[in-house]
């Protein structure tokens, strides 16, 4: 049987965390302006602990325009005024910390907002000045330099350059911005940046921060002389093997070692990396002295298929054991769409092309809401830590159908209206069965709610045994009984269809992923993603799970 590594006999919290993602704009609205806020997010703290969480991810709070959801950021060092005050932070983690909940920070360092102090200096001040080294300007090409420096394209669509106007009203340089226009990418050439990044990171710990979610982990370092991208991958660094100008870069790593070393001053906190990268690269990022997790999104991108399964979990477990480390589990989060509709899709089906062209009816509903669950005891049931996004505990399926007239995603516009973008996933959650915005509010969303939720809200699934929100309490509850600790696991043999693990001496995860019911393994059902499962025990239906005393 296979062994996932621990230091000294110590188990760090954060190798088995269960982690919840809030959006904040979208998770509780506490003073009736149909925003999320951390008032809000304090009067949830209960629930949190309720559903057995070990840690929370707060997505970027910071003050900034929202043209990114908050991943523009003006100021590091205060909270958004739509969201409360720096002062609310700081007694937000706080009170988290009485629940048994630590706090995770979203840090940005790729990109900052268009209004922030830096940025507005360097349009003030001439080419080549200091102000403007902080970031990435360059002439444009031809003769007029009317063109942009090379063919780089933003991630959310259209070029990845845009063209100033300098002080006399004269047509000027060019800035790069891997994403909207409003995120000018920031210089990692520059001590500055290197010394502000560092310094909001002791801001942060400083008010009891347990550690960071670091954004666009696998960019920060542009190739010298900007070189073209030619026929190489413009999406990210996964799918191709040359030296990529812009992502997953070598020089990247002296720059996590620098936050690693700020991070080991202070007890207990960690970082986790977004790094898109291939499997066979993420390791690197979870060397001894960088960062403690990287997200694993290979399961997220997985097709509904037990040997996809299977391998995956084979190869992450395996490559994080290499360097000491655990691997990070996700579904779903605030930029994919979300795993109960995607399962719901037929195989093969580009889910984000899917939400503009359709064909909407070819979404099984039911089907999507049992993998939903089935998933769900694996990415709990496995060695490591698993990350729940806000609203995955109640079933939340896609609003893949909001009108363009209120996308708020900088993707629907950026692209000319051929991505529909990531509101759907970002719709606010619903808490009671009634009112304007189901329990998430006072009045009005700020963006649209389906009538689905109200039959999906908190509150009506709070106590029952058949309920997501129970599956996910009851199997927290058992992982924190029986697995955290338990760093033994092996893919056992199994039918076809059928994903089989087995963890230690005492705990099985299996997962019929089939088309056709399949025979029960020996042992005691601890947790079933099929809450019929006491009707038919003997035999495992398609597309449900259970955990099993051996």
């Amino acid at each position: 049987m296979n062994k996932m590594p621990t230091d000294a006999g110590t188990i760090e919290w954060w190798r088995h965390a269960v982690v919840y993602q809030i959006y904040v704009r979208s998770f509780a609205d506490g003073n009736g302006d149909g925003t999320g806020d951390i008032t809000g997010m304090r009067a949830r703290l209960p629930y949190l602990a309720s559903l057995g969480v070990d840690a929370i991810w707060v997505n970027p709070w910071y003050r900034s325009p929202l043209h990114d959801g908050g991943y523009d950021v003006a100021d590091y060092r205060e909270i958004n005024d739509a969201f409360g005050t720096t002062a609310d932070a700081e007694a937000f983690i706080a009170e988290a910390r009485d629940h048994g909940i630590r706090i995770i920070v979203d840090l940005v360092p790729n990109h900052l907002s268009s209004d922030h102090r830096w940025f507005v200096e360097a349009l003030a001040s001439e080419p080549g000045s200091p102000a403007r080294d902080r970031f990435h300007f360059l002439p444009g090409r031809g003769d007029d330099g009317s063109e942009a420096p090379n063919d780089w394209g933003s991630v959310f669509g259209g070029p990845a350059w845009t063209r100033v106007t300098e002080a006399d009203g004269s047509p000027g340089q060019w800035y790069l911005h891997l994403f909207d226009t409003s995120q000018p990418d920031v210089n990692w050439e520059n001590p500055e940046v290197a010394g502000e990044l560092d310094a909001v990171m002791r801001f942060w710990l400083d008010r009891g921060a347990a550690g960071f979610r670091v954004d666009v982990a696998h960019s920060l370092v542009k190739q010298p002389g900007y070189p073209d991208l030619g026929t190489r991958s413009r999406r990210d660094g996964r799918s191709w093997t040359e030296d990529h100008p812009f992502w997953d870069r070598d020089e990247i790593h002296p720059i996590v070692r620098g936050w690693r070393r700020i991070l080991d001053e202070y007890d207990d906190t960690m970082m986790v990396a977004e790094a898109w990268v291939r499997s066979d690269r993420r390791a690197r990022y979870l060397r001894p002295d960088e960062y403690h997790q990287a997200f694993d999104f290979d399961l997220l991108e997985a097709e509904w298929d037990a040997d996809a399964f299977a391998k995956i979990i084979v190869d992450s477990l395996t490559a994080a054991a290499g360097v000491g480390s655990h691997p990070t589990w996700v579904l779903s989060n605030h930029d994919v769409v979300r795993h109960s509709t995607r399962y719901g899709l037929p195989i093969g089906t580009d889910s984000q092309a899917w939400l503009l062209d359709g064909p909407h009816d070819a979404l099984d509903v039911d089907r999507g809401q049992r993998r939903a669950r089935a998933a769900a005891l694996v990415t709990l049931g496995l060695p490591g830590s698993a990350y729940v996004y806000q609203g995955e505990e109640l079933g939340l399926p896609e609003v893949w159908d909001l009108a363009p007239e209120v996308l708020d995603d900088p993707v629907w516009t950026d692209s000319g209206g051929k991505r529909k973008g990531r509101d759907g996933c970002r719709v606010p959650i619903p808490w009671t069965a009634d009112g304007p915005s189901f329990g998430f509010g006072s009045g009005d969303a700020w963006l649209p709610q389906p009538s689905v939720f109200g039959e999906l809200a908190a509150s009506e699934q709070d106590g029952d045994p058949a309920s997501t929100l129970e599956l996910y309490r009851t199997a927290m509850r058992v992982r924190r009984e029986l697995l955290v600790g338990v760093d033994e696991w092996e893919i056992a043999d199994s039918p076809a269809g059928v994903l089989h693990i087995r963890r230690g001496e005492g705990v099985q995860v299996v997962i019929n992923m089939g088309d056709e019911p399949v025979p029960m393994p020996e042992g005691r059902v601890l947790v079933a993603s099929d809450p019929t499962q006491h009707e038919h025990p003997t035999a495992l239906s398609p597309d449900a799970g259970v955990w099993l005393d051996s």
